[in-house]
């Protein structure tokens, strides 16, 4: 998986890169403004745009104005500069930039000249990534001249006043982007929710940063990509068989919410386990039969007189319940001591039982939301927060967590955490999660490692998403559960 990095050790990768490839830190700067113009450029096409690049004294300024002198190269008439004088240094490629321009493009620096409107695209490169403070005096006059003008702001590399990691504050006052043109990597706060309020996209451009560099430092923190995932996934071979891709046991659903119980052993089956058992309630059985018939059943009563061996894997939660019987079970299936799939009423259940905690059986898989999360292991004033809590309670019962939202982040008993990027907001409905803890187990019920059938699952089911949203606003999880294979496919 690719390595994600603070800001501070992105630029000690700058430093090596310069040093190592070798270049001089002004081509560097020059190679990230093309990179920038040309997703510009294929963005708005339109060469008679108002454009004002608002440019800060170091290296972030130094890119603003090498954009500027860009796309005044490549056609585009209507592009201002203005200058913040609100620092008494400048970066030494700043300098060397601004002395590039030789007046080709109109420069103000007085905020009063700065008139935007709504028609304008703003070009933000005043401070860039790096930023762990407040905004003051001229940057935040400028900010909340920016914000409240309505115009189109594309950031470089970072919103101004945008934090890369840590904690966000609740009350963000720095630059609103509505895109962000990033350098190399993705800051670690683009994936977290409270980022919202200062990106609305982002995309990564590859500047020439030495990548086995970037490859070689210590991170916990990983981005999941489709190599990893092709790399990681097995073909089905010939002279295989239904036992070859295991048995999955679903301990899911009740009277009242039988569809999760279908919808998890659905998504099992779709994604390639041999066979699945469902265990429900008698009551149940007709919609098994009706919805999946290549399920077997098997009555919730009976599921303590059964042999578990022949399981290689047992999911436990969607729609089950909370009452003193389903408690009853949750312990049973713990002192069995084989790997569990936990979501739903069986995190509940954890949460008003927390010694049960102790008992998970190592190399299990929960699978969280927010407030099944928070219930799980307490309150959090933040995502950086609960993330962290999440990394630190993966490591301390050996266990993996899946904790869910845009992106996902699956945080490993080694410590790291692999954050998601597939999957999308026509995913917001009832069900994915169902669909989720299917999926997961199927992978677990062929043979993979706990940590390798969450970060799959998780790809897959945001890639599914992905492929649907392309022609749907809205997919409701049994759509996303019968395209799993075809993905799959896609995907191999």
């Amino acid at each position: 998986m690719k390595n994600l990095l603070t800001a501070s050790q992105i630029k000690d990768v700058d430093a090596y890169t310069i040093q190592h490839q070798p270049i001089a830190s002004i081509d560097l700067m020059e190679q990230a403004a093309l990179a920038f113009v040309k997703i510009f450029a294929e963005r708005f096409q339109d060469t008679a745009a108002s454009i004002w690049v608002l440019c800060g004294q170091g290296n972030n300024g130094g890119d603003g104005l090498a954009i500027a002198r860009l796309l005044f190269e490549k056609g585009y008439t209507e592009i201002k500069l203005f200058l913040t004088s609100f620092s008494a240094n400048s970066s030494a490629d700043y300098l060397q930039n601004l002395e590039i321009i030789d007046n080709k493009i109109p420069v103000f620096k007085d905020l009063k000249e700065l008139n935007l409107s709504n028609d304008d695209i703003v070009i933000d490169a005043i401070l860039g990534s790096g930023l762990n403070k407040p905004l003051k005096g001229g940057y935040e006059k400028l900010t909340v001249l920016v914000n409240t003008s309505k115009a189109y702001v594309v950031s470089v590399d970072a919103p101004t006043g945008f934090k890369s990691e840590g904690q966000l504050e609740a009350d963000y006052t720095g630059i609103k982007a509505d895109f962000v043109i990033t350098f190399q990597l993705p800051k670690l706060n683009f994936f977290f929710p409270e980022s919202a309020k200062a990106v609305k996209q982002f995309e990564v451009v590859h500047i020439g940063l030495d990548e086995s560099y970037i490859q070689s430092l210590s991170t916990h923190w990983k981005l999941i990509n489709e190599f990893d995932i092709r790399k990681t996934l097995k073909p089905r071979k010939i002279f295989s068989h239904k036992g070859t891709y295991g048995h999955a046991l679903i301990v899911a659903g009740n009277t009242e919410t039988m569809g999760a119980a279908l919808l998890t052993a659905g998504a099992c089956l779709h994604v390639g386990v041999g066979l699945v058992t469902a265990s429900i309630p008698q009551s149940g059985l007709t919609a098994l039969n009706v919805s999946l018939p290549e399920a077997m059943f098997l009555n919730r009563e009976q599921l303590a007189t059964v042999d578990l061996d022949k399981f290689k894997a047992i999911a436990i939660g969607p729609g089950l319940g909370v009452g003193d019987e389903e408690v009853l079970l949750l312990k049973y299936l713990l002192y069995q001591q084989k790997p569990l799939v936990l979501d739903a009423d069986a995190l509940n259940i954890l949460a008003e039982h927390k010694s049960f905690l102790e008992k998970l059986p190592a190399q299990s898989v929960i699978t969280p939301h927010m407030k099944e999360f928070d219930r799980l292991f307490g309150a959090h004033e933040n995502w950086w927060q609960r993330v962290e809590k999440a990394r630190q309670k993966a490591q301390e019962l050996q266990i993996v967590i899946v904790l869910k939202n845009q992106y996902t982040f699956v945080c490993l008993p080694t410590g790291d955490v692999c954050i998601n990027p597939t999957g999308n907001p026509a995913m917001a409905q009832g069900g994915m999660g169902d669909v989720l803890t299917g999926i997961i187990t199927s992978f677990l019920a062929q043979g993979y490692a706990a940590s390798e059938a969450a970060i799959l699952g998780v790809y897959l089911h945001g890639s599914t998403g992905d492929f649907l949203a392309q022609e749907k606003t809205v997919i409701i999880a049994s759509q996303l559960s019968k395209n799993l294979s075809e993905t799959l496919k896609k995907i191999q």
